[in-house]
């Protein structure tokens, strides 16, 4: 028997169709986002991406999850409602026009006494953190091109058994194009290699949306 299933549409729909419901409150920002910022809707991660966000914060039950690229708060708002007493989400995002779209839902949400926005270069924000600081959980999803940096900024602070989701693994195919030389796609090239061959971490790459790389520290 094969150990891949071929993702038709009908079998995508069926799987969509076997996950935990969307929140209306979810379902209200996506629609929200899609209506105010047009094309650049594509960047929100999708209905099931944000029900396994949830599944891993409430199994890792993290004290200090960080989200690198926020866009309009729906991954943020999946994470912080997961989150367990005392637990806190750091979001690293440089547009205060995308993240006030979330900001309300969060509320909406119950969850936005939970989240610290900083709207700052991400890689300032990780540096300015203390020098004790313990990370639980990471999500990465934001320029392609510094993945890497993000990843190297992110480790230490990472604690043994820690956890760091990246999005976009896959590039809708592009990173699989060695002519494809844009920043963004060699960036996500890039960042795949130094996983695999980084011997602090262990990883397993996913067919969730765009595809979603799992990286546990050792």
């Amino acid at each position: 028997m094969a150990k891949i299933t071929a993702l038709t549409e009908d079998l995508c729909r069926y799987m969509l169709r076997n996950r935990a419901e969307e929140a209306s409150v979810l379902r209200d920002l996506r629609r929200e986002t899609e209506s105010s910022v047009g094309d650049q809707a594509g960047m929100m991660i999708s209905e099931e991406q944000g029900v396994l966000l949830r599944i891993l914060t409430g199994a890792l039950a993290p004290r200090l999850a960080i989200e690198i690229g926020t866009f309009t708060g729906y991954s943020s708002a999946c994470i912080a409602s997961a989150l367990p007493s005392g637990g806190k989400l750091i979001c690293c995002d440089l547009s205060e026009e995308w993240t006030s779209i979330g900001v309300p839902y969060w509320r909406r949400c119950g969850v936005a006494d939970r989240i610290e926005l900083r709207i700052a270069a991400a890689l300032d924000t990780l540096a300015a953190l203390p020098e004790d600081t313990v990370i639980d959980f990471v999500f990465l999803d934001a320029d392609k091109h510094n993945y890497v940096a993000y990843y190297e900024a992110i480790l230490p602070a990472l604690r043994p058994n820690g956890l760091i989701a990246v999005d976009n693994v896959m590039w809708h195919n592009w990173s699989m194009d060695a002519e494809n030389q844009d920043p963004e796609t060699v960036g996500i090239r890039e960042f795949n290699d130094h996983v695999l061959r980084d011997s602090r971490v262990e990883s397993v790459m996913l067919h969730v949306g765009d595809g979603l790389t799992l990286v546990r520290k050792l």
